[in-house]
């Protein structure tokens, strides 16, 4: 009577079938890793260029424009770096809160720059006021500002919401729904979220907001 160490190791030995590991990296090598008794034999296979894993570049340019209100939009850096949009929404004013973005027509329109880091850590509240100043600015000036940073989903979304929150007394439910409905790929980061859910400037509703227009 064999001992089970030794039916395992004969049903190992005849009945097993060799098996293979392939891995395909980013660039497009396929490694293949077989076994031949006990040693390891590595075979690289290149794999045709159009078939390669990785990232696929997206070229096309983000023009939307929300309409917060007649003097504030919201978009990305492709509609602040598109002369034609600016024109057809009658830009006037241009707040960047982008980072590493430069302003693109600096002798066309008057830009405020806050280079803000889209971070959780980072404290959005605490530019909020300096953003509503220049915001007033465009407005009392008969202008239309138009607030962007890279991709128009978290830094800028946020700085309008907070806008909303200061000038209009919204809540903040009212506020980031007005600013998504204008702008559907709204999504502040959740540490820019939970800052401006606990942000209580004086005279904002908790619940339903005031609408000043």
């Amino acid at each position: 009577m064999h001992s089970l160490a030794q039916e395992i190791k004969s049903f190992s030995k005849n009945n097993l079938r060799k098996q293979c590991t392939r891995v395909t990296t980013l660039s497009g090598r396929r490694i293949i890793e077989t076994w031949k008794g006990s040693i390891v034999q590595v075979v690289e296979d290149t794999v045709q260029p159009e078939t390669a894993c990785g990232y696929v570049q997206d070229n096309s340019w983000d023009l939307q424009v929300g309409c917060i209100k007649p003097h504030l939009l919201l978009g990305s850096q492709d509609a602040a770096h598109d002369f034609g949009t600016l024109r057809k929404y009658k830009v006037t004013h241009v707040l960047n809160v982008a980072y590493g973005v430069e302003n693109a027509f600096p002798d066309l329109f008057i830009y405020k720059t806050l280079s803000i880091l889209d971070l959780p850590d980072t404290d959005i509240i605490s530019y909020v006021q300096e953003c509503a100043q220049f915001i007033d600015q465009a407005k009392a000036e008969k202008g239309v500002v138009l607030v962007h940073c890279n991709s128009g989903v978290s830094r800028s979304v946020s700085v309008v919401i907070g806008y909303l929150m200061l000038r209009e007394k919204q809540a903040f439910d009212d506020a980031f729904a007005r600013v998504k409905s204008a702008r559907s790929v709204s999504c502040p980061n959740p540490g820019f979220m939970e800052q401006l859910k606990n942000f209580r400037p004086q005279g904002a509703t908790q619940a339903n907001g005031l609408n000043h227009d």
